[in-house]
């Protein structure tokens, strides 16, 4: 049994520390010979301006992969199911929030509109041969995802 209380204000404590639990969403996609990745412009501290994976925190409701795949709806519109598992990158420095743990999931999709929304500031697909500097260990991420699906560029 997990020992926690429910405060006033609707948060968790808990006894023991936990880490945060995130999950992000690396798509990428053909066009005219050149592949894409899709990248959001985070609109928040940390990193806010930076370029980054659609991604955020899991919700106590919901699988990991169903946080990728919610995440990436809310941030760029796209709607995409049945994403492959690339990760699980725990580096206690990862992220400068505190201990926070991420899954990856990655798909080849078609390059369909990305509108920005919740917390993306801007939503675009970027050419894997011009990419901005990625937030947290995205570098990391993106080189795990393209040799999971097998893409050289």
């Amino acid at each position: 049994m997990i020992d926690y209380i429910r405060t006033s204000d609707g948060l968790y404590a808990y006894r023991w520390p936990r880490a945060s639990v995130t999950a992000d969403a690396v798509l990428f996609a053909e066009n005219e010979g050149q592949t894409f990745v899709l990248l959001i412009q985070r609109g928040n501290d940390p990193y806010k301006g930076c370029w980054a994976f659609p991604g955020g925190f899991l919700n106590m409701d919901e699988t990991v992969a169903r946080c990728a795949e919610r995440e990436l709806e809310e941030e760029t519109g796209i709607v995409l199911t049945g994403m492959q598992l690339v990760g699980i990158y725990s580096d206690v420095e990862r992220d400068p929030r505190g201990r926070v743990i991420t899954a990856a999931y990655s798909a080849m999709t078609t390059m369909t509109e990305a509108t920005a929304a919740d917390d993306a500031a801007a939503a675009k697909w970027w050419p894997l041969n011009n990419l901005p500097k990625l937030a947290f260990d995205h570098d990391k991420i993106l080189a795990d995802a393209m040799r999971v699906l097998k893409i050289n560029e």
